[in-house]
């Protein structure tokens, strides 16, 4: 499979088609990414071991959330089973990746343990507590050595699991088809990150807003922004795959 070299400016395309995705099924998506990130939650709340597994299943989960909105996009009805959709498809290869990926992600903060003394290890790892009083220099470049390692992280990661999925491909090949087109569509993938802390700071900012004028709504109003943003994101995610691959086989 080869993937598209699109220009920049398909970054912010991805989320204006994404959102165009969700409003063909505005409620039924917001409750699947709901009840998605609720399962989420309640895996990594088990002591010891939630964590492991959420991990571990997290490429088969977001197959899941693909389904659904590659459903939406061909004129299907998303029923409720489709949460769990994504362990019928190559599940050992999805299950490697997800495997993969904690141990790369373990051996990251591992890393920046010699640097900040174990901290970020602590708090994003072990789910500890952050204490501003720890905030040095150290932790500020330990952070900034975890961002370059994972960056070629997210990228092997961010299309492997709809590689794997719904191409049979092993993890090894689905992690390096998403890096190359990482890679290859980095101008595209600047332009969306940074589109997407636009939208998500206008949407903090709208609520902030809300909450200052009506007592009591700040809550509500950051509960109504991530239960119509997440879905957004989640479906520009899947636009984005389509666009670099999908039109790929399409021209075949």
């Amino acid at each position: 499979m080869q993937a598209l070299t699109l220009p920049a400016r398909r970054g912010w395309r991805w989320i204006t088609d994404g959102y165009l995705l969700y409003s063909k099924s505005r409620l039924m998506l917001s409750l699947i990414v709901f009840a998605y990130w609720l399962l989420m939650m309640m895996v990594n709340s088990v002591p010891f071991i939630g964590q492991v597994i959420a991990t571990v299943c997290l490429p088969a989960m977001s197959v899941s959330m693909m389904n659904a909105f590659r459903t939406i996009e061909r004129g299907g009805v998303v029923a409720p089973t489709v949460l769990f959709s994504g362990f019928a498809e190559n599940l050992q290869a999805l299950l490697v990746l997800g495997g993969t990926y904690l141990v790369a992600a373990l051996g990251i903060f591992s890393l920046t343990s010699l640097i900040d003394d174990g901290v970020l290890f602590n708090l994003f790892v072990v789910g500890g507590q952050f204490d501003s009083s720890l905030a040095t220099s150290n932790i500020f470049l330990a952070a900034q050595v975890a961002t370059v390692l994972f960056v070629p992280l997210v990228m092997a990661y961010w299309y492997a699991p709809v590689l794997a999925a719904w191409h049979g491909y092993p993890a090894a090949k689905s992690l390096f088809f998403s890096f190359v087109a990482g890679v290859r569509n980095w101008r595209a993938f600047l332009i969306y990150v940074l589109g997407l802390l636009a939208c998500g700071l206008g949407m903090i900012l709208l609520s902030v807003m809300v909450s200052a004028m009506l007592a009591g709504a700040g809550k509500l109003s950051f509960l109504i922004a991530g239960f119509i943003g997440m879905p957004i994101v989640y479906a520009s995610f899947y636009v984005s795959y389509r666009d670099v691959f999908v039109a790929v086989g399409e021209e075949a």
